[in-house]
């Protein structure tokens, strides 16, 4: 049995979010961004052309490395069409989905503190939410799109 929410609301405190995905399944939990739209992914990668720190720092929590170790989605092989192919951000600015997840093993399944566990990843993911959530809410220069 599984659970997935494609394309659904994702409300944060910065606001309003489609195209994000969350998964559930037996022995499964992830989400993220997975294959945005064209508009997404050139704004989720000229973000990172401009500032990787924000995306870096989740991505070195001590919290996102317990769960989930990288940043995760298919990437191109070389930087995409108008991207520098000496970007400090390359290996971001390859991908073309933004996704984490966490594997559980049938035991881990089967314990009592499962859904405990899925709760604790599921806020270990927040902060990698609500950073892109502000990315796909803003323009470049940081003003919302939503009001």
């Amino acid at each position: 049995r599984q659970i997935c929410l494609e394309r659904y609301a994702f409300c944060s405190r910065q606001g309003f979010l489609t195209g994000s995905r969350l998964h559930l399944q037996h022995g499964f939990v992830g989400g993220g961004f997975w294959q945005p739209n064209n508009d997404d992914l050139k704004r989720i990668r000229d973000e990172f052309v401009v500032d990787d720190k924000p995306i870096r720092q989740i991505m070195a929590d001590a919290t996102f490395q317990k769960y989930f170790a990288t940043l995760q989605g298919d990437a191109l092989k070389t930087a995409p069409r108008g991207y520098d192919k000496d970007s400090p951000a390359l290996d971001l600015i390859r991908k073309k989905s933004f996704t984490v997840s966490r594997q559980f093993t049938d035991e881990e399944v089967l314990a009592e503190n499962f859904l405990r566990e899925v709760k604790l990843t599921m806020q270990a993911m927040r902060p990698y939410f609500d950073y892109m959530s502000m990315v796909l809410t803003t323009d470049m220069n940081g003003v919302s799109l939503l009001d």
